[in-house]
């Protein structure tokens, strides 16, 4: 107790000197409502339970002042940042930054699920995982027309029409089939095989050591245990193990599995008809097969998360926007055909504008992926946020973590327009973005999987 006394009120001499050397304020604080300074964090886990922890954040800031966009934010013995200033993110993420890294306790949220890997590393261990998997996603290797085909074939055998009809199906609930879509793509450019969760169980099937449905389920759930984690903070060694590590226990054993069988095959000719297996390239530079599970577990959940998300979100919109809807579907028709198999390809897809503002506004409305971080590798300052208006430097202690919540970023009205709120693709018409539209990170830690996400979303719509 002493020492940590003593260690806070040497932070907090350090802390006033780097505001007086650096001529900084500091930024408005989002004060806690109970003793132990621990009641924002409990509003914001509980808001996450609630699915409105995206609004949340929104909300809480607009408390301080709606021209406020960067809050200090104390819980128990440490404080955080939150920013919603393009010029705060811009100076988080630039490029060759060497003041910020992804923040340990992100590490230690997605740990247990994923291991080291590009999404969990830092510094050197980073750099190593870049260097096995970006070179892979080259369009020409992620642009696999026929292997999205066979997979959205599986997904419209699912929609069974009614009885009697040859026009309607049966009420479905397209977001579950969506998230098996995206990880039977994912799985089979990964590993050479899907894990085929849309696919009828059969006695082959059952007897076979992949079950495509209890393997996306338990992805889900150990994503959704891994989200919990990361809410928690530095207080996620509270939360109980037992189930993360049974589902975590089975996805492994699945993964090494159709590693080990790809592996197996060793008369693989390099020709040009060869499916690309990211897999194959990813055994030419390294033997480790706890390192290939670990490596392509990241890219796993970058192909098959967001992907499956933007495709229910964009769906979801089209239902409700007839106009948007039709506007699509004509431009689609026209540019690809009733039946448009020998006519679409990566680049016309790419070239749809249309196409494109649906799929943006859909992630700028919902935030697919609602929350980035950073923690400050040294003392160093961002360039506004502080003062009762906002227009000070800050200065930010090495250590600090800052939160950049990217849906609160995309809903500032003074960015957007007033209209921020409505789902309206032509917003994008001749749009030239910032550092207020990062849906997948910026600089080099960027997502691997955007382009793939997009690339499955665009190929099924």
């Amino acid at each position: 107790m002493i020492k940590t006394l003593i260690a806070s009120r040497t932070r907090r001499r350090r802390y006033n000197h780097g505001l007086l050397l650096n001529s900084c304020s500091p930024a408005p604080t989002i004060r806690s409502t109970n003793l132990l300074g621990t009641s924002v964090l409990k509003e914001s886990i509980k808001a996450t339970k609630e699915d409105r922890g995206p609004q949340f954040v929104v909300n809480t800031m607009n408390k301080i002042g709606r021209d406020i966009h960067t809050v200090r934010v104390p819980v128990f013995n440490y404080e955080m940042l939150v920013t919603r200033d393009p010029r705060n993110v811009q100076a988080v993420f630039a490029t060759r930054n060497e003041d910020w890294d992804i923040s340990p306790l992100r590490a230690e949220a997605f740990m247990p699920l994923l291991g080291e890997g590009i999404f969990t590393g830092r510094g050197e261990r980073w750099k190593h995982s870049r260097m096995l998997v970006r070179p892979q996603f080259a369009h020409d290797q992620i642009s696999n027309l026929s292997m999205i085909e066979t997979n959205v074939r599986n997904l419209l055998h699912c929609l069974k029409a009614q009885t009697g009809s040859e026009d309607w199906t049966e009420k479905v609930d397209l977001q579950p089939l969506f998230f098996y879509f995206t990880i039977d793509v994912a799985t089979q450019f990964l590993y050479g095989k899907s894990v085929e969760s849309l696919s009828p169980a059969t006695d082959q099937t059952k007897k076979a050591f992949i079950d495509g449905k209890r393997f996306s389920e338990n992805f889900n759930e150990a994503k959704h245990l891994v989200d919990k984690r990361g809410a928690l903070q530095k207080f996620h060694w509270l939360m109980p193990m037992k189930k993360m590590n049974k589902v975590c226990k089975e996805i492994h054993e699945v993964i090494d599995n159709l590693i080990a069988e790809r592996l197996a095959i060793t008369d693989v000719k390099e020709d040009e008809s060869r499916t690309f297996v990211l897999l194959d390239e990813l055994a030419k530079l390294t033997n480790d097969r706890l390192e290939m599970r670990r490596e392509t577990l990241h890219v796993l959940m970058a192909g098959r998360d967001p992907s499956g998300s933007l495709l229910g979100w964009v769906f979801y919109f089209l239902a409700r926007h007839k106009d948007v809807f039709d506007k699509l579907r004509a431009i689609v028709v026209d540019d690809f055909g009733t039946n448009g198999q020998e006519k679409i390809s990566y680049a016309g897809l790419r070239q749809c504008s249309y196409l494109q503002w649906v799929m943006n506004e859909a992630i700028r409305v919902t935030a697919v992926i609602p929350m980035n971080e950073r923690t400050a590798l040294r003392d160093t300052v961002l360039p506004v946020g502080g003062g009762e208006d906002g227009s000070q430097p800050i200065f930010v202690l090495e250590g600090t973590q800052i939160l950049v919540p990217q849906y609160a970023l995309q809903h500032r009205p003074d960015i957007w327009g007033e209209d921020v709120e409505q789902f309206k693709p032509e917003r994008w018409d001749g749009r030239k973005s910032g550092w207020e539209w990062i849906p997948f990170g910026a600089g080099p830690r960027k997502c691997l999987g955007r382009k793939f996400s997009c690339y499955l979303t665009e190929s099924y719509c």
